[in-house]
């Protein structure tokens, strides 16, 4: 089928019907069969109360009481619903999922109010989009039937294959298939699938990619569609080609995105620091055909060595930097005090001219230059007379970043471990806040000095299309919780960290990361502190951006507001920004009508507060509010996640491999995390983690006391707790799981007797790790 329910439900406007032959055409349905689908899907909408079906067409109801939401599951069988809103989670008993499963978008009925330490439970009643339409498994046989085994034990289900499928058995375990779906699961039938293809376990790095790119179903992107790109006429754009600006970038992996060229001049009175984003906007029509495919895409993905470009090859090559070349850009010259505070700023439509391209090893060669060393080092040559401007844009970002920090931002130790496959994974993107902290970086790196830009640049656009009222995308991180917060400062005053309340007896996230970082047990209680930090979400509303140093309000008493922009070869949401600001800047009316001889200026924050006009025609306005209303956010946010949740496992499997050659081998490590079932141990250099089970513990039986995040023994109160360092055995290594299985070895002459349930500080058996809050409060 083409379509989801989301997509059908996304093609209804608010408030009025639509006829089915437009909803045909919205939904790009031309033969008889989609058609037919199309009515099937549409009765059962109407049965369930979410359709009304009348003479002029379709029309949605108003459903309240139905939440939109995303499934994880766990493989005890207990599922959670996120709410898209942000509200509390709702817990999914295995009885109540209705054939859904791990991250599909549902519509869950809440069927029981939470309380006091105790989730709200419900129910699917609806299931919008699936999220698995392809499985890597493991083919066997079952009841004289073949069925295949999903990798993933969040999928609770068991597809079955067809006979001829039978050739892909593997007793030994030395490969795994991918299983395409063709039914799910309906009534009392099981889903069925087939075998698309057989892929070795331990093929080397390619074949791994492979295995992931299959498990997130990228090895079979859509083909850009082929389509002219507009001209841009250098007459229509300021001529900055003698601006000496610099390309800044840490990133050498194949298909690597370009990124935002930047220049700083001296001013009387301060700075201006110039970003010069690549023009990508301009170059394909709102709401074409290349436009969509882009939407589709969202986001470059970096898969180690190489990238998964966001680009048609048509769009890379015509926005591609050349030193020395001149290149169509949108520009900001942000106006900054001595301090770095932002006075004024300006864009424009530009061509610019980069001079020179400056890498990590220069950078690194600038930082360790002494001041008066008559010489200049090989790295630095090719950029010599750039590296007075080179210097001050360093000594300006450093200033913006400890300014960030002084406004609540967080930096916290925690960068990927040097695997040579991770590649340009290990080297954090610019705008790589979006879990709600940034990676802590040295002055000199590229990324450290591209970030402070960026946050300003997309800070003044944020403020522009807010102050001017038009449809924007705003990146939003609202601050953890105080009591969230206060658990992670709890744990850490269990540990005798010396910590520093505030009057209400309160840390902030920047304090605890503040006071962690001179411990030597930084790493793992900022771990903790990661895991309560929210991560960055886009929105049609501007507000508060934690991790950028945006407070509730900014200038001039608006809204704090963020919009991404700069980075239009990485993300879709900057080239929506990018759109609107291109539409003002060529088609925005800068006065009430041509009898006015004085227009304002459209571009600079000057014309805040002096337009009482419409600035665009609501024909032009129109696109992107439909757009927006169709469920756009949604799925931008989705793909955020599903970035997160990539890159995760492609770092998960490195480490994996790494620590395969040493199993059997004794290892020091650090205790990165202390639960009832026992504790994850992070050995290094590849930080790959792995759990030591409480059943493995024979000298003794451990409590578990979850205030000061330690097991102790009974007899010998000996304590295994956060951040302790300890030798550990490498049993076990699961790489498509990314499962570590490590064990304590026992000192001679220990008690190995059987090891005691963990017990709670109470006395009481723990119950099972896995069990959900809701259980866990009625316990």
């Amino acid at each position: 089928m083409k379509f989801s329910v989301a997509d059908l439900l996304d093609q209804l406007p608010a408030g009025e019907p639509l006829p089915i032959t437009k909803l045909e055409k919205a939904l790009g349905l031309s033969n008889s069969r989609d058609k037919a689908m199309l009515l099937i899907g549409v009765d059962a909408l109407v049965k369930l109360g979410l359709l009304e079906q009348a003479e002029q067409g379709l029309q949605r109801c108003d459903t309240p009481e139905l939440i939109p939401a995303r499934l994880r599951c766990s493989s005890k069988g207990f599922c959670f619903a996120l709410r898209e809103d942000g509200g509390e989670d709702i817990y999914i008993r295995d009885h109540e999922l209705n054939h859904a499963w791990n991250g599909d978008r549902v519509l869950v009925q809440v069927t029981r109010e939470g309380g006091r330490r105790r989730s709200p439970e419900g129910g699917v009643r609806c299931i919008l989009a699936r999220q698995t339409t392809s499985m890597l498994a493991q083919v066997e046989e079952q009841n004289e039937r073949l069925v295949a085994l999903p990798l993933d034990d969040r999928l609770l289900t068991a597809v079955t294959l067809p006979a001829g499928d039978s050739s892909y058995l593997d007793p030994e375990q030395h490969s795994v298939v991918e299983v395409a779906i063709d039914r799910y699961p309906v009534a009392q039938f099981a889903p069925q699938g087939h075998v698309a293809r057989r892929l070795p376990i331990r093929g080397g790095e390619a074949a791994d990619l492979d295995l992931l790119l299959t498990k997130h179903r990228l090895n079979t992107r859509s083909t850009a569609p082929r389509t002219a790109l507009k001209s841009l006429a250098a007459k229509e754009r300021a001529d900055l080609t003698s601006q000496p600006c610099l390309l800044i970038s840490g990133w050498q992996g194949r298909n690597a995105p370009e990124l935002a060229a930047l220049a700083l001049e001296e001013r009387e009175g301060g700075w201006t620091l110039w970003v010069h984003s690549p023009a990508v906007a301009e170059r394909l029509s709102a709401n074409g055909s290349l436009d969509l495919w882009l939407r589709e895409q969202a986001d470059a993905l970096c898969t180690g060595r190489q990238w998964l470009p966001l680009l048609s090859p048509g769009l890379i090559k015509a926005t591609a930097w050349k030193p020395g070349e001149s290149q169509a850009a949108l520009s900001v010259a942000l106006e900054l005090s001595p301090e770095g505070v932002l006075e004024h700023y300006r864009f424009c439509r530009s061509l610019v001219k980069p001079v020179a391209t400056v890498g990590a090893e220069a950078l690194e060669a600038l930082a360790e230059r002494k001041p008066k060393a008559r010489t200049t080092p090989a790295a630095l040559k090719p950029i010599k007379e750039q590296l007075g401007q080179l210097e001050a844009l360093v000594g300006l970002t450093t200033q913006l970043h400890q300014r960030r920090l002084a406004q609540g931002s967080i930096d916290l130790k925690l960068s990927m471990p040097l695997i040579d496959s991770l590649g340009d994974l290990a080297v954090p993107s610019p705008e790589g806040g979006g879990q709600g902290w940034f990676v802590e970086l040295p002055a000199h790196h590229p990324t450290a000095i591209l970030r402070e830009a960026f946050l300003m640049a997309e800070m003044a656009l944020g403020d522009h299309l807010s102050a001017l009222n038009l449809p924007a995308i705003y990146a939003l991180n609202p601050p953890p919780e105080a009591a969230d917060l206060n658990d992670v400062a709890r744990a850490a005053l269990a540990l005798d960290i010396p910590l520093e309340l505030g009057e209400e007896g309160h840390a902030s996230g920047a304090e605890l990361a503040a006071a962690f970082a001179a411990t030597d047990r930084c790493r793992p209680l900022q771990q903790q502190l990661r895991g309560v930090l929210k991560p960055v979400s886009l929105s049609e509303q501007p507000g508060r951006h934690a991790v950028a140093g945006l407070s509730e309000e900014e200038r001039d008493g608006r809204p704090a507001a963020l919009a991404p922009w700069c980075c239009p070869t990485l993300h879709y949401v900057d080239i929506w920004n990018q759109q609107l600001l291109t539409l003002l800047l060529s088609e925005g009316k800068d006065r009430p009508s041509v009898r006015h001889k004085i227009g304002v200026d459209l571009a600079a924050d000057s014309c805040h507060g002096t337009i009482d006009w419409a600035l665009l025609p609501n024909s032009a306005l129109a696109p992107f509010q439909q757009t927006r209303d169709q469920g756009l956010l949604q799925r931008l946010n989705g793909r955020r996640r599903f970035l997160v949740e990539f890159e995760a496992d492609l770092l998960a499997m490195a480490q994996a491999r790494q620590a395969e050659p040493l199993v059997g081998q004794v290892l020091p490590g650090v205790i990165s995390g202390v639960q009832s079932y026992g504790f994850f141990v992070e050995v290094p250099p590849s930080q790959v983690e792995g759990l030591v089970h409480v059943s493995s513990l024979k000298d003794d039986w451990y409590e578990y006391r979850s205030r000061q995040n330690r097991l102790v023994g009974r007899k010998n109160r000996r304590t295994y707790m956060l951040g302790d360092a300890v030798e550990v055995e490498i049993q076990k290594v699961d790489a498509l799981r990314h499962q570590i299985d490590l064990a304590v070895p026992m000192a001679e002459g220990a008690d190995s007797g059987e090891a005691a349930i963990p017990h709670t500080e109470s006395g009481d058996p723990e119950i099972d790790p896995f069990t959900p809050v809701a259980v866990l409060s009625e316990a």
